[in-house]
């Protein structure tokens, strides 16, 4: 009895309909991309010998294991609610009382010898337990980002009345991917002379165990 041979399959084209799977998927495939706080490292610097700050020129916020908001500025220490610490940080910053060289032309402030000197001296430092809520760590961080542009908006408004728009608002419209290019130029220079003029010195100390 003649043997039988099995059918071939034919699998000259399976190589065109893989590589037409894969153009397919690589075309109809997005990439996620993740998002976060806008917050970029500092750049790396030599070491050198810190500067000297005067005590009066400190906001220092420590938020402990209750959630607590420990307040040292001008030489006293409180507990300050969370729907203060705004307001209290704008009047730390817009205080102006430096004199001489020092002297804060643009500050709107009491003018107390015994807080900020100007907007450049003066410096925000949050520190937090390791018990600490993070919704807490947020909510404290996102008060002490408003204070600063509080104050970014009025100067930005009164320097540039014809925009028609805040400093938030104007840097929400430069970060518009939508915006032209000759807008957002336009918007740049305005943005960084109010950023000179207000720089947001915040830093975050090493957080506490204890």
């Amino acid at each position: 009895m003649a043997k039988r041979s099995a059918p071939e399959v034919n699998a000259g084209s399976m190589a065109d309909i893989a590589f037409l799977l894969l153009i397919f998927f690589l075309v109809t495939t997005d990439i996620a991309t993740d998002s976060g706080l806008n917050r970029k490292l500092p750049p790396m610097i030599e070491e050198t010998d810190p500067p000297k700050i005067k005590e009066r020129n400190i906001f220092q916020i420590n938020v402990n294991r209750n959630n607590q908001i420990f307040l040292k500025s001008g030489g006293e220490e409180k507990i300050i609610g969370l729907k203060d610490l705004r307001a209290t940080a704008v009047k730390f910053l817009d205080n102006g009382g430096g004199i001489g060289k020092d002297a804060c032309d643009g500050c709107q402030g009491a003018r107390n010898p015994e807080s900020s000197d100007n907007f450049d001296k003066a410096i925000i430092s949050l520190s937090n337990d390791r018990l600490t809520k993070y919704k807490t760590y947020i909510a404290v961080q996102n008060e002490i980002i408003a204070a600063y542009n509080t104050l970014r908006d009025r100067e930005f408004i009164k320097r540039y009345p014809g925009m028609g728009m805040s400093y938030v608002e104007a840097n929400e419209r430069y970060l518009d991917p939508q915006t032209p290019p000759s807008e957002q130029e336009n918007l740049k220079d305005k943005l960084e002379a109010i950023k000179i003029l207000i720089p947001q010195k915040f830093s975050e100390a090493e957080t506490k165990s204890n």
